[in-house]
């Protein structure tokens, strides 16, 4: 039985011929909200990526709630991952994708609808996320992952194109996330989360 949501320990990770990770430690835990930060290029989407199984290491030991981390099912439905943008659908309107992902995963957090109104799009539900503004697909992108039902979140700067007010209630979704029992592991620049959160740079020291 795992007491640990996420352990990664000694990670070393290359990239074509350079060093990305090296050396690399962390945990995290039921409750928990984990900050990575550091600059770009220190290896933090390496680190999601890895925590995903998504980007094999090189050497070191990843589990995720006791077992290596795996690109199946059974890992998905425990795991929610904000990476890059994803691939909208042509033809479906925001409300459309929440519904879908809703449909997916069954029994989800919240409804499509209460997303759209969590996540300030209530009034562009019908608009294709193409026709979007920049925060307002991220927005769109964090309704789908924080709608479906997960354990663990790990969160690639979540504040991406963000106004500040609505980093303030991301930042109290993710309190909530957390104090629901769930784990939260995010790469982020903005100091604002990060100072809600325990803090490991890429080299794998405590900074907070």
């Amino acid at each position: 039985m795992y007491e640990k949501t996420v352990v990664a320990e000694d990670l070393h990770v290359a990239l074509g011929d350079g060093p990305v990770l090296e050396g690399f430690s962390l945990s995290a835990s039921p409750g928990e909200i984990v900050a990575v930060v550091g600059q770009n290029g220190s290896g933090k989407s390496t680190l999601l990526r890895c925590l995903a199984g998504l980007q094999p290491v090189g050497g070191g030991r990843v589990t995720v709630f006791g077992a290596p981390p795996a690109d199946d099912a059974a890992f998905w439905r425990d795991v929610a991952l904000l990476a890059d943008e994803p691939a909208w659908y042509p033809g479906l309107t925001s409300r459309e994708h929440l519904e879908l992902v809703q449909a997916v995963h069954g029994a989800p957090r919240m409804t499509a609808e209460a997303a759209l109104s969590v996540f300030a799009l209530a009034g562009r539900a019908d608009a294709p996320p193409q026709n979007l503004s920049t925060g307002q697909r991220q927005r769109l992108s964090l309704a789908a992952t924080f709608l479906r039902p997960s354990r663990l979140l790990l969160l690639d700067e979540p504040e991406r194109g963000l106004d500040a007010s609505f980093r303030v209630r991301l930042g109290e979704l993710i309190d909530a996330y957390a104090a629901g029992g769930g784990t939260v592991v995010m790469a982020t620049h903005d100091p604002v989360l990060a100072a809600r959160a325990r803090q490991v740079s890429p080299a794998g020291q405590a900074t907070a």
